[in-house]
C-alpha cells in the first residue's frame, strides 16, 4: 500500500479542513516514514526477494516496533499528543491518530501475514492482495483517486501555485506507484532504507500546496 495511504489523506481534508494537508500525509503514512529509519539503525530488517511476495520484491521480516498493530496505536497517541500540544485542536488531534492507526489497517488488506499484533507475537495478520495485481490496482487507484478529488471539491486554489502544485504532486505520486510495480527492485536493504527518507519530501510538497489552497465551508 503507497498511494492509498495517501489517498486517505487527502480525503481526510474533507472532514477535517482545518488540518494542513502535510499533516494528514504525515499521519497517513507515519509508520512508513518511521520505518526507513529503523532499518537504518539496525531496529527492524527487510530482505529482498523478487519471486516471493507477488507484486513487491521485500520480505517484511522484523518490524514490530513500527508495524505490529500495538506500536501502530502506540505510534498513534504519540503523534496525536504531538499534534494536540502543539495545536491544542482535541478532534482535529483524534484525526491525527484515527489516520496513523489506518495505515496498519491498510496494510492488513494487502501484505502477506507478516504484519504482528505486537513485538514478539506469534500471530501475523495480512490479507495479502500483492498476490494479485489487478485486484491491488482495483483497491489502491480508486482508494487515490476518491481522495484527491474529495480533497479538490472540498478546497479552491488561491493562486496559480495552489493549481499546479496540486495537480503536479498528483502525477508524481502516480509515477511513483507505477514505478513501485513495474520498476526494477531495489538493490539493497539500505538502500531502501535512504530512498524511503525522500517521502518526506511528499510531507513537504503537501504542506505548500496546502498554503495556496483553501478549505471551503461545509454549505
Amino acid at each position: 500500500m503507497f498511494i492509498g495511504h495517501f489517498g486517505v489523506g487527502f480525503g481526510t481534508k474533507a472532514v477535517a479542513p482545518r488540518i494542513s494537508l502535510g499533516a494528514l500525509f504525515l499521519a497517513a503514512q507515519f509508520l512508513d516514514l518511521l520505518w526507513p529509519t529503523l532499518l537504518l539503525l539496525g531496529l527492524e530488517t527487510v530482505r529482498i526477494a523478487p519471486h516471493e511476495q507477488g507484486l513487491t520484491p521485500l520480505v517484511f521480516e522484523h518490524y514490530p516496533i513500527s508495524h505490529s498493530l500495538l506500536g501502530a496505536s502506540a505510534w498513534a497517541v504519540g503523534v496525536a499528543l504531538i499534534y494536540w500540544l502543539i495545536r491544542r485542536e482535541t478532534r482535529s488531534a483524534l484525526v491525527i491518530a484515527m489516520l496513523v492507526l489506518s495505515h496498519w489497517l491498510l496494510d492488513a488488506i494487502v501484505h502477506r501475514p507478516d504484519l504482528p499484533l505486537f513485538p514478539g507475537s506469534a500471530t501475523m495478520v495480512g490479507m495479502n492482495l500483492w498476490a494479485s495485481l489487478p485486484k491491488t490496482l482495483a483497491v489502491e487507484l480508486p482508494l487515490f483517486a476518491i481522495g484527491v478529488w474529495l480533497y479538490a471539491r472540498k478546497t479552491r486554489a488561491i493562486d496559480a501555485t495552489g493549481k499546479w502544485a496540486l495537480w503536479s504532486l498528483v502525477l508524481f505520486m502516480l509515477a511513483i506507484h507505477a514505478g513501485n510495480l513495474f520498476g526494477d527492485p531495489p538493490p539493497s536493504a539500505m538502500a531502501i532504507a535512504w530512498v524511503g527518507q525522500a517521502q518526506w519530501l511528499l510531507v513537504l510538497w503537501a504542506y505548500w500546496v496546502d498554503k495556496h489552497r483553501r478549505a471551503l465551508s461545509a454549505a
